[in-house]
């Protein structure tokens, strides 16, 4: 049966950058939704804009047909849902947890295992827009698992992007994510490179960007980011920190099938080296940050 609005209750459980507007965008859809986060006052905002809140996983997952979590990595996803007294703990069999977090293949294979034992149902399904995707309900979403329960939570997946792929078995949604993240930051990258580049020549830097998106040389990046890097705006859509765990996700899964990502490597130790900086909590366009210290410029200067 379909997880509609109309026959379905859903666990969400993470209100991070992503998982906030993602459970709110639920909640318009008409499905009800019980929320649980570390943050406290998140749950309630959450509660006085219409969901429900939980105290503790145990009590968001019980009653739940569908538990969505939404947590920055593979150590966090065990905790909450392979824990004891985690999601797979009281999650009723039959139910349906997606994982909707950026984490290692591995892991969401061993989610999916895990599950199954217990007559549960898993998808792994990360996402792809960043923070004005998540709001805007038009993320790219990625899935893995059994075609089955893919149809059966489409509706749910409608309610949150525009482009929604079965990508493959268990594992299969993460493995194309890494591929994503691989993809993005070494558009970012070039994208900084270009930007000091042609400040440093004199170029029109607004006027430059807009004619560079119009042609081949276009892309979602600069779209999204083009005008935060203009104003020097690196409030986080998605942080430094979280593309450094998916750059290592990446690296460690090209290694395993021994496949070569040379930028990939070269462009996880600039986003390694700008984290180590001190900048691992702003937008991954800060990547320009590091261009401009490498160019022997202060990264506060204007762009």
């Amino acid at each position: 049966m379909a997880h509609t609005a109309g026959n379905t209750k859903i666990a969400f459980i993470g209100l991070g950058i992503m998982g906030d507007p993602m459970a709110r965008n639920l909640l318009k859809a008409g499905y009800d939704v019980t929320a649980y986060t570390l943050e406290t006052e998140k749950v309630e905002a959450f509660v006085k804009d219409g969901g429900k809140g939980a105290g503790s996983i145990a009590e968001a997952v019980r009653g739940a047909d569908v538990v969505i979590t939404m947590v920055p990595a593979s150590p966090q996803v065990e905790q909450v849902v392979l824990a004891e007294g985690g999601v797979l703990d009281n999650l009723r069999e039959g139910g349906l947890v997606i994982d909707m977090s950026s984490i290692t293949p591995q892991t969401s294979i061993e989610v999916a295992k895990a599950a199954a034992a217990k007559g549960i149902r898993a998808l792994d399904a990360p996402v792809s827009g960043g923070e004005a995707g998540a709001i805007e309900a038009v993320l790219s979403i990625m899935v893995g698992g059994e075609r089955e329960d893919f149809e059966a939570a489409k509706p749910v997946f409608e309610a949150l992007g525009k482009t929604i792929v079965l990508c493959g078995p268990a594992g299969s949604g993460q493995t194309v994510k890494a591929a994503n993240q691989l993809i993005v930051a070494v558009n970012i990258q070039a994208v900084a490179e270009a930007v000091v580049f042609l400040r440093k020549s004199g170029v029109d830097l607004k006027a430059a960007l807009d004619v560079l998106n119009g042609g081949l040389a276009g892309s979602t990046v600069l779209t999204r980011k083009k005008d935060s890097i203009l104003a020097g705006d690196y409030k986080p859509g998605f942080k430094i920190d979280l593309h450094h765990k998916d750059m290592g996700i990446v690296t460690d899964a090209a290694r395993a099938v021994g496949a070569a990502v040379p930028a990939g490597a070269l462009v996880a130790q600039l986003v390694a080296a700008l984290r180590a900086q001190g900048d691992g909590g702003l937008d991954h366009s800060a990547l320009v940050r590091g261009v401009k210290r490498l160019s022997g410029e202060s990264p506060d200067g204007a762009n």
